[in-house]
Order: C-alpha cells, then structure tokens, then sequence
C-alpha cells in the first residue's frame, strides 16, 4: 500500500499595529463621555509566536516546501519516538509508503531527522532578515511622519488655544462693563425706590393722620348736639368744625390720589429694577462661566469630551442686540427714576400743605387715663423682667444641649476604634481567635461607651424636651406683653396723645 502527502506553500499574516488591551476605549485613549473605563487589562493578545508578551510588527511569509515523495519499505517507524532535543508530538511522514521500495535506509533518514536542505534554511533566514529591515525602515518613515504632524498640530493647538483665550479675554472685559454700568443704575434705582416707598409710607401715615382730628372734629360735634335750651346756638365754634370737617375730607382725597400715583410708580420702577436684576444675573453668570473658561488649560481639573457640542447653538442674541439691550434697560430706569423723583418732591408739597391747612382749623379737647397707664406700664414691666430670666434660662439650656452633642459626638471615635479593633481582630485565623484579655477589655471598653452614649442620649431628650417648654413659657409671655404694649398703645398713644397734641405735626417738613 503506497500513500503520498504534500503540503503547498502557506502564507501567514498579521496586523501591523495590534493593540495591548481589549478595552474599548477610544483612538484617544479617553472617554468623550460617560463612566470611565473599568480598570482591568482584558485577555492577553493571542499570538501565533512562542512569546505570547512579544506583538507582531510586521507581515510574516512563511513558506513550507514539502520533501519529494519516497518510496519506503514495510518497516513502520514508531510515530511515539522522539530523539533528543526535539518536540515531544508525534511525527507526520507526509511520504511513507508501506511495501517494496528502492531506497529504505534514505526514506527512514528522511523520517526520522529532516525534511528541509540547508538552502532552505539559509533562504529562510535572509527571508527573516529582510523582513527585519522592511520593518524598521516602515517603522522610522511611520516615526518620522508622525513627529512632523504631532508638531504642527501641536502648532495649531496652541495658536488656538490663544486666539480663543484673547477673545474670552476681551468678551469679559465688554461684560464687566456692562455689568458694571447695569449694577451701578441698578444701585440708583434701588435707592430711588427706597426713597418712593418712604415718600408712600409718609403719604399712608398722612392719610391715617387724617382720621384722628376728623374723629375728633365729629365727636366735639356730636357732643355739642346734646346741648340744650339757649346754648344750641350756630356760633362760631360750630363753623370752624364744619369748616375743619370739610378741609380735612379735601385733603384726604388730594393724598389718596397721590398716593395712588406713587404706587402705579413703584410698580413701574419694580418692573425696570427687575430687568437691571435680571441683566445683572446674567452677566455675573456668564463673567462667572467665561472666567471660568478663561482661566482653563490642558492641566485643569474637571476637563472632559463633550461630544458633538462644537455643533449645538443655542445662542439669541448678537453682540449688538446685546448690548443694545443693557443699554435699553438702563434707559428705562433712568426715566422712572426721573418720574419718581418728580412725584416725591408733589408729595412733600402736598403732605406739608395738608398739614398746615389742618393745623390752621383745630381745635383739641382733654381726657386724662393716667392711673390706667400707670397699671399697665407696672405689668409691662414685670412681664419683660420674666422674660428676661426665661430667655436666659433657654440660652443656658441651648449652651447644655450643645455640650451633650457634643460629649455625644466625642464617644463616636472612641467607638470607632473600638468597633474597629475588635472587627479587625476578628480576622485572625484558626487558634489565633484567642478571648484574650485584649478581647474582654475591647468588649467591656464597647459596652461602657454604648451605655455612656445611651445615657447622654437621654439627658439630651430631657433638655431638649425642657427647652421646648422654655420656649413655650416664652412665648406666651411675648404674646401677653404684646398685649400689653398694645393696650398701652391705645391708652397712652392713640387716646392721649390725640387729645393732648396735634396729630400729625411730625409730618410737616420745612
């Protein structure tokens, strides 16, 4: 039986550049976004080689050319014998034939120690060898190629980087002024709405100061019609009350109508003072956000890929409009400024006027509650004096509720490492977990600090349950004396005071 095995020449190739690691991560070697990559190296670059650590530079041809065919005797060689130095698999004999042949001795050499002549293996090595210098020579063109676009990007990165740092540079600078001119008329109108919302505050007290006198006037006029027989007479006294009544009335309606000029004024200068708050928001967030990115380099922290963002314009406004806006909001404010202005100075007029005209038409009677007041400023008194000694008792009471989170606070590190002692202690192994006296002092050491936390856990809910009726004791003795300064209010100030003075004298300005 004759059997015959030829093998072609085979070709074998591999990628240039194969990576170290499977980790999927970018040509970058970042993420543009997202969670990093896990920090793992994945399995190991599988490679024809020996060396699995070694990676394939270049193409490898490697070519295999079978022996001539030879005709062998039935002498079967052991496939299981292997001579020294050699792999230990068995050997393949691509050309043995069992039966008669020529030339045994040579087909059993040809077997048993080789199958390729020494041109081969010379041709073999000048094949590796120029196959060493095609990859160098690729490798230092790929080097060079590589230095002159790493410096010319590095060129271009830089310049980039610069011009778009100018520009940042000179964006802030446009936006701190403007920033700066909006705060400053934002300051003007904050200021002349302070001074209009004084000026309607005056013009409510001169509106409630009215009613007073005119009560006044109305009662000394009801009394008088309980007068009888020859003194119900039209006299003199009796006009000028009339004639109080009727001034006071006018003057009410002048200050109500201003005063409702001053608010339809305020809410003007509300809505222009809220764009100047707006603008000047939004140019600190983005003096913020551009000093932010002003002061960026390729060292900062926090620096990241955003994919795709060169793309997204979400912008409204040009550098005009932008600052034709500021501009326009700061106009605005100056108007209202200069009408408000205008209408504080009507209303210092008006007051002062209406004060002098009521001035010239009154007339006050007297009623003393001086024992009254005197009772209720007695208890004023001992009500402060108690409130005094409750609201040092709460700040002695706070002080002690802070001592104990305190104390409380402290015993969590000695806890700490007792906990972590024992936890640690626990990891000895086999005969090691000893209950030594280590053990038994960490354990006791654990429970004494557990009791003394539950113990000063306790005193801080009494406290803190103590502090709670401090404070009600507290307030209820805030509200009786609200009680009282208010029935004081109404005894001494409202009832006395508008029969014993003019009531709106501390309103005429000269």
């Amino acid at each position: 039986m004759a059997a015959t095995m030829h093998r072609g020449p085979e070709t074998v190739m591999y990628s240039q550049l194969q990576p170290w690691s499977q980790c999927g991560a970018p040509p970058c070697m970042e993420k543009v976004v997202g969670p990093p990559v896990p920090d793992r190296v994945a399995s190991y670059y599988q490679t024809p080689r020996p060396h699995p650590w070694r990676p394939t530079l270049g193409y490898e041809n490697v070519e295999v050319v079978p022996m001539p065919s030879l005709p062998v005797t039935n002498a079967l060689v052991d496939p299981c014998y292997t001579p020294c130095g050699m792999a230990t698999e068995p050997l393949r004999f691509p050309n043995l034939v069992t039966g008669t042949a020529r030339n045994p001795q040579h087909a059993a050499r040809a077997a048993l120690y080789t199958r390729y002549t020494p041109f081969e293996w010379a041709n073999s090595s000048l094949s590796q060898y120029n196959e060493a210098d095609t990859n160098r020579n690729f490798s230092e063109r790929l080097r060079c190629e590589a230095m002159r676009v790493m410096k010319e990007t590095e060129e271009k990165t830089a310049v980039a980087q610069r011009e778009s740092g100018r520009r940042l540079g000179e964006r802030i600078t446009d936006t701190t002024f403007w920033r700066n001119e909006v705060a400053t008329e934002l300051e003007n109108m904050l200021a002349e709405t302070g001074r209009l919302q004084d000026t309607r505050r005056a013009l409510e007290k001169a509106i409630q100061d009215c009613e007073p006198p005119l009560h006044i006037a109305q009662e000394n006029l009801y009394h008088r019609e309980g007068r009888q027989g020859i003194d119900l007479v039209h006299d003199q006294v009796e006009q000028a009350l009339l004639s109080e009544v009727e001034q006071i009335r006018s003057c009410q309606c002048r200050l109500k109508h201003l005063h409702q000029r001053v608010c339809d004024q305020l809410r003007c200068n509300r809505a222009a003072q809220q764009e100047l708050e707006l603008d000047v928001k939004s140019k600190e967030s983005a003096l913020g956000i551009d000093s932010v990115a002003h002061q960026l380099n390729n060292f900062s922290r926090g620096i990241n890929y955003y994919g795709g963002i060169e793309k997204y314009d979400n912008t409204l406004t040009t550098p005009d409009t932008w600052a034709e806006n500021s501009n326009r909001n700061c106009q605005r404010s100056q108007n209202e400024r200069i009408k408000s202005a205008q209408l504080r100075a009507d209303a210092d007029n008006l007051i002062n006027t209406c004060s002098n005209e009521i001035w010239n038409s009154w007339g006050s009677t007297n009623n003393s509650f001086s024992r009254r007041i005197a009772e209720t400023l007695e208890a004023k008194g001992k009500l402060q004096m108690h409130l005094h000694k409750v609201q040092k008792e709460i700040f002695d009471e706070e002080k002690n509720i802070e001592l104990l989170r305190k104390a409380i606070l402290d015993k969590s590190k000695p806890l700490k490492v007792a906990h972590t002692r024992l936890e640690g202690r626990s990891r000895r192994r086999a005969v090691e977990l000893c209950k030594d006296d280590a053990y038994n002092a960490l354990t006791i050491e654990v429970q004494e600090l557990e009791h003394s936390l539950n113990q000063l856990h306790r005193k801080l809910e009494e406290a803190e349950a103590q502090h709670q009726q401090l404070l009600y004791t507290q307030s209820n003795l805030e509200s009786d004396l609200r009680l009282k300064v208010n029935s004081l209010f109404i005894d001494r100030e409202k009832c006395m005071g508008m029969r014993r003075s003019f009531p709106i004298s501390s309103t005429i300005k000269y």
